[in-house]
């Protein structure tokens, strides 16, 4: 059972919601955060990617950035422009995208339950992405993004939560990246937030849908606080947005090459798949991989015969890791690879077509989007899936909620 708390959000003064709010710091760089956030000096950016704010070409690992992302979070509070809330409370935040709503409750989970496993995880994290976090939650001593966890769907949390949707107002409510419309609701009634904390203590288990990497670093800064004696009762939690697997959504996650197309490689493939040039763009089922190669679309379809029974080695993207950039091109981890980038699917099949039609990747793989059931039933096997198996939209924005440490 796990641990689901109302805490004291930093949040933005209601009108400024928009203008604070921005895409998380890990789907852009440095560039782009810059342009999009030059003209508006609210924007979340200068406190999560402080590396704008400072000379272009210094490194966006250097302390100097950190140091700048506390001194710009200090002035967000100065100003208003963030402001803390008094007591205790839990938010709902929902994102509707292409007539598709997902609501999720904004609280804080416990690092007891992530150590213990009842915060399951589907992906390995790589060290330097974990130390630029882990330095940032240091500096501003404060979780400034939220951890996206799913859970088992629950109908009476639900009911709970969509009957204070209906009955109240939001305080937030606006359109933002790629047309999507986000509305935060304030829950703070205390019998309606002892109702949903106690009613997830009876949900066994939540799920990292997406931000492994925050919550490795958040995990990390509560029991580094703890062994050095700086501990407070709120560096125990992190910060946390909860949805139900059902209103979640995952899109594929495309792969692109740059290696040698050896002279057979059709013929090579015909030993996993049957092949076949569709000119299909977007694969239609699972156990089905769209191909572009030299202008042409194959379906690439996977045979029986080379799935093995583990719930990871099933896996698409699995079966073309190990059939076709394992066997074939020799690309043994694609995490660090130089020859293998990825691709969102928001982008479409036609950012793949100009991809290839560069000189920098020659081959391209479309994927039908990795399933709900199928990250839940890996994470609960203890089982970690190949990189770049889930790509989530709608991203929940940054900036419409922070968690203050309070160890200072």
């Amino acid at each position: 059972m796990v641990v689901v708390r109302a805490f004291e959000a930093l949040r933005p003064a209601d009108k400024l919601a928009e203008k604070v709010a921005c895409l998380p710091y890990d789907v852009l760089n440095s560039a782009e955060a810059r342009e999009l956030a030059k003209d508006n000096p609210y924007s979340f950016f200068h406190i999560d990617k402080a590396e704008i704010d400072l000379p272009a070409d210094l490194s966006p690992y250097d302390p100097l950035v950190y140091q700048k992302a506390a001194s710009n979070l200090a002035e967000f509070l100065a100003k208003g422009w963030l402001q803390k809330e008094t007591t205790p409370l839990l938010y709902l935040y929902e994102l509707t995208m292409m007539g598709r709503s997902q609501t999720g409750l904004v609280a804080t989970t416990a690092i007891e339950d992530y150590v213990n496993g009842k915060i399951k995880k589907h992906e390995f994290t790589r060290p330097e992405k974990e130390v630029d976090r882990i330095n940032h939650i240091l500096a501003c001593d404060a979780n400034t993004s939220p951890i996206f966890l799913s859970y088992r769907e629950n109908a009476a949390l639900q009911q709970v939560m969509t009957a204070w949707q209906e009955q109240h107002e939001p305080v937030y409510d606006f359109e933002s990246y790629h047309d999507v419309q986000h509305r935060v609701w304030v829950i703070d009634d205390p019998k309606v937030v002892t109702q949903l904390t106690e009613g997830f203590a009876k949900v066994p288990a939540l799920y990292i849908a997406d931000g492994h990497h925050r919550t490795e670093s958040a995990v990390k800064v509560g029991l580094q606080k703890r062994q050095e004696g700086q501990a407070s009762t709120e560096s125990e939690y992190f910060l946390s947005i909860l949805f139900p697997d059902n209103q979640l959504a995952i899109w594929e996650y495309n792969r692109v090459l740059n290696v040698p197309i050896p002279a057979d490689f059709l013929e090579q493939l015909q030993e996993a798949f049957t092949v076949v040039a569709t000119g299909e763009k977007k694969a239609a089922a699972q156990g089905q991989i769209q191909m572009l190669l030299a202008g042409t679309w194959y379906t690439l379809t996977i045979k029986d015969s080379v799935l093995p029974a583990d719930v990871v080695g099933r896996l698409d993207v699995s079966v073309l890791q190990t059939q076709v950039f394992e066997k074939i091109f020799g690309i043994m981890d694609i995490r660090t690879d130089k020859r293998i980038d990825f691709v969102g699917g928001i982008r479409g099949p036609e950012e793949l077509e100009r991809l290839t039609a560069r000189d920098d990747w020659n081959l391209a793989f479309a994927m039908y989007p990795t399933q709900m059931a199928d990250l839940l039933n890996v994470a609960d096997a203890g089982e970690i899936m190949p990189p770049k198996s889930t790509w989530f939209e709608p991203k929940l924005l940054s900036g419409l909620f922070l968690h203050d440490l309070e160890t200072r």
